[in-house]
């Protein structure tokens, strides 16, 4: 989440028209001429829109067809309009999690397909950002061309914050509480009716995203109750973001929108309202401007690092929350690849708990459901007594094998401040990992785990292994063998790649091999949880300060070789399988 952040053919699929710098496809209801990139050797269409504008009577409302227009080419080169976007509570600005203008007028995609492309495996990639943030911006190119531009690749906005997750009783009433992920099944859809247009199968899909994009490809598994869908078929998933869902009525998500409607001006107290027969009325009428200000305003309000605006259950397209649900197995999809960062607990986790005080004060704030006994479990877990109550030890990354473990040691932190860091990425994103791993690790699916370890492994690090072109870290060896583990699992539904491949050519790398001369990378199944250890070694260490709260270790040089292992994902750093056992027993409290 963190901003640090060959053509097959020169000829045209039948429904691609114009020549090789001019690609056009016509869709039906409008035509998009692209332009093709001699670099990649890629045909690009960006701003391809996929449903109507949705604008004043459109807000809240499930997305509709776009409107036709068949009267004229449209130019499909220039990068979208970003939704407006409604930041995180309390980060530094130097974070990038920050709420800016954005357009509502932003439900495009953007599609990049190898000319001549006939038949080819689909991935279409949701985006991150707590659904408050950042849009269709990265750039696949790499990532296919590492891949032998072996699949079409399509990325998808979304509306966020406010006007994509905004819930309550009226919100339910009037219009639709999960908006946003409405506007990424209807762009699943037009992936079903569309890109065989662009080469693509559409039998052959595999949604992937990272954070809130990995948690948005777990509910549309989830979905309508987890019954079988056509819309895809295989699932990545990086570190899978999974937050406190509530009813759409319940007091907190109904708090936020009675926050939402004063700070539009659409209260009981305000001018504005007396003019509408309902705050509803008034927001659907309100000036663009004014909602994404209060939109950013709300979501600005809460705990260190979170939104207010998120999925909820909505009795429809989710019906329960999905600890309990991926328990049951009920899902949709075939495969999945799932992974975490070794410190997916950092940059969003409050950064300023070092003292026992502060650490207690942290859990009461963060769980206030809690009872005295899960508050006495959950320090018996984690082992606080045994915690150093300051951050004056040296950090180092842990083995993940042997102690000490993540729970009160890392590059980032010591002590009880490690502690916070842990609990949140655990509860967040490295247990919704695991839960999803053993929904789909069973006789009829298939799943493979793994961890980025590579320093400094913060949340969202991983995006530069997979989406940066010419990116030097984490190292190109890695980067190469990161491209063809996806690349594999979308192309042929698994991600055990060629040695070759998984050394990036290094003669020192180390890497677990099979007697085939592939990565030996058995399937993740809850009665042998095998995970694979992505990390490298080698080069130089050296520290990079971003804030004071948040300095970590980076390593360079052109020695840098891959280091991968297979572990057991349940006795990972001290046994993380138990404590996801916890956090599945208290999932109710919280909720998850």
């Amino acid at each position: 989440m963190m901003r640090h952040v060959l053509a097959a053919s020169l000829a045209l699929v039948a429904t691609v028209a114009g020549n090789i710098s001019e690609p056009t496809v016509d869709l039906g209801y409008s035509s998009y001429q692209g332009y093709y990139n001699t670099t990649t050797g890629l045909n690009i269409w960006k701003g391809i829109r996929y449903a109507a504008p949705p604008i004043h009577e459109l807000r809240w409302q499930p997305p509709v067809a776009p409107p036709r227009n068949t009267s004229h080419v449209l130019p499909a080169v220039d990068q979208p309009p970003l939704c407006p976007q409604s930041g995180a509570a309390r980060t530094p600005t130097v974070y990038g999690f920050d709420s800016s203008p954005g357009d509502e007028d932003c439900l495009f995609l953007n599609v990049y397909a190898p000319p001549g492309a006939s038949d080819l495996p689909v991935f279409v990639w949701i985006h991150g950002g707590g659904y408050g943030i950042f849009g269709a911006v990265y750039d696949p190119s790499p990532l296919m061309n590492a891949n032998g531009n072996g699949f079409i690749t399509v990325e998808i906005q979304y509306r966020l914050g406010a006007f994509g997750f905004l819930s309550s009783a009226e919100v339910h009433e009037r219009g639709t509480a999960n908006a946003g992920l409405l506007d990424q099944r209807f762009a699943l859809q037009w992936v079903q009716q569309h890109i065989t247009k662009f080469g693509g199968n559409p039998k052959h899909v595999t949604i992937g995203g990272e954070s809130a994009g990995a948690g948005s490809g777990m509910l549309h598994s989830l979905a309508y109750g987890g019954e079988e869908s056509n819309l895809f078929q295989n699932i990545i998933a990086a570190s899978p973001y999974l937050v406190p869902i509530y009813p759409y009525n319940d007091p907190v998500p109904t708090g936020y929108y009675e926050d939402f409607v004063e700070k539009s001006g659409c209260g009981p107290s305000s001018m504005a309202k007396a003019r509408y027969n309902s705050s509803f009325d008034c927001l659907v009428a309100a000036p663009t401007e004014t909602l994404q200000n209060a939109s950013g305003r709300v979501s600005e309000s809460g705990l260190f690092g979170t939104f207010a605006f998120l999925p909820v259950i909505d009795g429809d397209l989710i019906r329960e929350r999905p600890s309990v649900q991926l328990l049951s197995g009920k899902i949709s999809g075939r495969r999945v690849l799932v992974g975490n960062n070794a410190n997916d607990g950092v940059p969003l986790s409050n950064p300023n708990v070092v003292t026992r005080a502060a650490f207690d004060s942290y859990l009461s704030a963060t769980f206030p459901k809690f009872s005295e006994s899960d508050l006495a479990w959950l320090n018996l877990v984690y082992d606080t007594a045994n915690s150093q109550p300051t951050d004056d030890s040296p950090r180092f990354d842990t083995l993940g094998t042997s102690g000490p473990t993540a729970k009160n040691q890392s590059e980032m932190a010591t002590g009880l401040q490690q502690t916070v860091f842990d609990i949140y990425a655990e509860s967040t994103f490295d247990c919704p990992a695991q839960w999803l791993a053993e929904a789909f690790g069973g006789p009829q699916r298939q799943a493979w785990k793994y961890q980025f370890s590579v320093t400094p492994a913060y949340h969202g690090a991983d995006l530069n292994a997979y989406f940066s072109a010419e990116a030097l870290w984490p190292s190109p060896g890695f980067n190469h063998a990161f491209q063809k583990i996806w690349g594999g699992f979308i192309m042929n539904d698994s991600p055990v790649i060629p040695l070759q491949d998984a050394t990036g050519n290094q003669s020192r790398a180390i890497v677990p091999e099979t007697r085939h001369g592939h990565l030996d990378w058995p399937p993740f199944h809850p009665s042998a949880p095998w995970q694979m250890d992505l990390n490298t070694t080698g080069g130089t260490v050296s520290p990079l300060v971003v804030t004071p709260n948040l300095t970590y270790y980076i390593r360079q040089g052109d020695d840098i070789v891959n280091h991968f292992r297979l572990s057991n994902a349940y006795t990972w750093e001290g046994g993380r399988g138990r404590r996801c056992s916890f956090w599945r027993a208290v999932a109710d409290r919280i909720p998850l």
